[in-house]
Formats: C-alpha cells, structure tokens, sequence
C-alpha cells in the first residue's frame, strides 16, 4: 500500500526514491510495480495541468444523469456508452438524487452545451441530465492549484 500512495502522490520518483520511502529494495519497487500494471491496479500515469496559466481555453462541466437502469446489467452498459466519448473525463456510479456524475471538457460553452443536448441527453436510458459548469479549480487529486500573481496594470497616455 505504501508504495501504491507513493506513486499517486508522484509517479516521477525514481525506483531508488521509491524504494527508500517505502523500506524496499530497488528490485522489489519495480518487480511490484510491473505487476500493478499488469493486473491494472496501476491503470496509467498522468500529469495535472493548471490549464488557467496557459493559453488553451477550456471549458469542464460536471453533469449529473439520470439513468433506466437494464436488467441484468444495472447501469454499467448506459455508462459504458458514456465513457466512450472522446469528451468524456470521467464516470461515477452515485448515490442521491441522480445516477451517474459525467465530467466532460471542450473548448466553449456551446461546445459542451452541444455535447449534453445532441449526444449525451438523446440516449436512450438518459432520462435527465443537470450541467454545472465549473468556474475554478481549487484542488484536484491532493494538489492545491495555487493563485495566480495579478498582473499590474499598464497606464498608457498620450
């Protein structure tokens, strides 16, 4: 376990790092570490962006849906068809008052307006969806996304 919360909290440690902060040898680190992967406990590694100080523009919208759940396959075929889009973050089953949390990004509003209205709300056991569109990203995966220093403003007279 030790060594799994080691890499979620950075997966750029090296093997000697690793090894060190979880009192194993380097072969042990990468022999355990092969087989995370190959039984899909280590699903892939990924970097968190701070896309607000680059220059793409972004939009991320979580969505709640209302399902019909299927007999025999509860909701994890309507889900699956979900997750399929390219558009498509992430998925979670829900308890409450809706059924599946979808977080989606595109480029504009209208863009995930789009997506909700044309491809996400049409499918057949959707029954409901509520878009929320999220404004700005405080912490995400036990990172604090920090404040950006305000520019100063440039006063221009002629």
């Amino acid at each position: 376990m030790k060594l799994l919360q080691l890499l979620e909290q950075d997966c750029t440690m090296t093997p000697e790092q690793l090894a060190s902060m979880a009192d194993m040898s380097v072969e042990e680190v990468k022999a355990a570490i092969k087989r995370y992967e190959e039984e899909k406990i280590i699903l892939g590694y990924k970097a968190i962006v701070d896309w607000d100080r680059t220059d793409r523009e972004a939009v991320t919208a979580l969505i709640e849906v209302k399902v019909t759940p299927q007999r025999g396959d509860g909701f994890d075929r309507v889900a699956e068809r979900i997750y399929q889009y390219d558009e498509v973050e992430s998925v979670y089953l829900m308890s409450g008052a809706y059924d599946l949390t979808v977080i989606i990004s595109g480029r504009t509003l209208k863009e995930v307006a789009q997506f909700v209205g044309e491809r996400l709300s049409t499918l057949e056991d959707v029954t409901g969806t509520a878009t929320h569109f999220i404004l700005h990203k405080y912490k995400e995966k036990h990172l604090i996304f920090e404040k950006q220093e305000k520019q100063p403003k440039e006063w221009i007279f002629s």
